[in-house]
């Protein structure tokens, strides 16, 4: 796969080596000296125009990157964490992105998309700045399946509901799955009949609701020290 854009390829640079096929240049002084010797056998110089050709007209900044392509992780590696995040038919890549950042960066152990065949995995790891390239990650279709499974191996699924419980109220359990609705019609019906509990996030002013990504980083957060 190729990703594009300074940052995700810095990081995919310094910390994925071995995944690393072709670094494409654009810019030049884009690579910081070290990284130029490191891969100087690997850099391919190219024009502007092709690089945009690349990125398909996204902001390439003048570095991309081809790397080996994402492998998902089996759900006994995902059933290994104690705290996890669930996605119930997601698929904006830039949502999934920066819930992917928040998620790694806050201690979550691994993550799961549901409801979905396939996703663009190289835009979702430029979104999420790279962490996707270090977040275990699984798509599985039936989240029934899954939560079931995971609530037999002990787990407490808890969901984003405007109708839920204050999320600053709660402790939650050591094992945890915490999930997130669609961008247009949150968690299913058949889901939230499923969880254990729901979660909702307390407004200030009278609003209606957060975007999805901006409500996982308060709930990841809260569900990351309020534990029992």
């Amino acid at each position: 796969m190729i990703i594009y854009g300074k940052q995700v390829c810095l990081y995919a640079l310094q910390k994925h080596e071995a995944k690393i096929e072709t670094v494409y240049v654009a810019k030049k002084g884009i690579l910081p000296q070290p990284l130029y010797e490191k891969y100087r056998e690997k850099i391919k110089f190219l024009e502007n125009r092709w690089a945009q050709a690349m990125a398909k007209g996204g902001n390439h900044q003048g570095l991309l990157v081809e790397m080996s392509e994402i492998v998902p992780v089996s759900l006994e590696e995902i059933r290994q964490g104690s705290f996890l995040v669930v996605l119930d038919g997601l698929t904006d890549a830039g949502n999934i992105g920066a819930i992917t950042r928040t998620a790694y960066a806050l201690g979550v152990d691994g993550m799961v998309a549901t409801g979905v065949k396939q996703l663009p995995f190289a835009a979702i790891a430029r979104t999420s700045s790279g962490a996707l390239l270090d977040m275990p990650f699984r798509i599985q279709h039936n989240i029934l399946d899954l939560l079931h499974e995971l609530g037999q191996i002990g787990f407490t699924s808890y969901g984003a509901s405007m109708e839920g419980d204050a999320v600053e109220e709660m402790l939650f359990a050591h094992k945890r799955v915490l999930v997130l609705g669609s961008e247009d019609k949150g968690i299913s019906k058949k889901v939230k009949s499923k969880l254990d509990r729901r979660l909702s996030i307390g407004m200030k002013r009278d609003f209606d609701s957060l975007n999805v990504s901006a409500a996982a980083a308060i709930l990841i957060h809260r569900m990351g020290y309020a534990t029992k």
